[in-house]
């Protein structure tokens, strides 16, 4: 195949392809998760910008994650609930710490706060920690 072939066909497989793309591109991926009940009330809610009152229910507080973005804004996930940090109106405070990304100091409501790892639990009446490793540790037998 000569050189000039070569890159024709190379062109017109790429053309193809880009094509194809397009043709995908312009169908819409659409809202995907949420019905479309509470893709309504999210809209009108987001529309008059009211944020919902969230308070964490339960005995226990868990800090499932945290997301930092290079902006500085963060969103830490407690009780399977996305926070974002220093937001008002959520009935939770979240402050990522800068040294320690993967730590974050959480006040619920009107209680004390708590500086948790990701994975760790804490007991909200008697204060007790949890990781997620339960007692600590892991053990691996050795095959045979």
């Amino acid at each position: 195949m000569s050189g000039v072939l070569r890159r024709l066909t190379f062109a017109c497989a790429a053309a193809a392809a880009l094509a194809t793309t397009a043709t995908a591109w312009a169908e819409p991926l659409g809202r995907l998760f949420l019905t479309p009940e509470r893709r309504a009330v999210l809209e009108r809610q987001r529309q008059l910008n009211i944020q919902e009152v969230q308070t964490i229910e339960g005995s226990t507080v868990t800090l499932d994650g945290v997301v930092a973005r290079s902006s500085g804004k963060s969103t830490v996930w407690v009780n399977q609930r996305p926070q974002n940090e220093n937001t008002l109106g959520t009935g939770v405070t979240a402050i990522v710490s800068r040294n320690d990304p993967g730590r974050v100091v959480i006040t619920p409501g009107e209680e004390s706060p708590a500086s948790l790892k990701v994975g760790e639990s804490i007991n909200r009446g008697t204060r007790e920690k949890a990781g997620p490793l339960g007692d600590g540790r892991i053990t691996v037998s050795p095959s045979r």
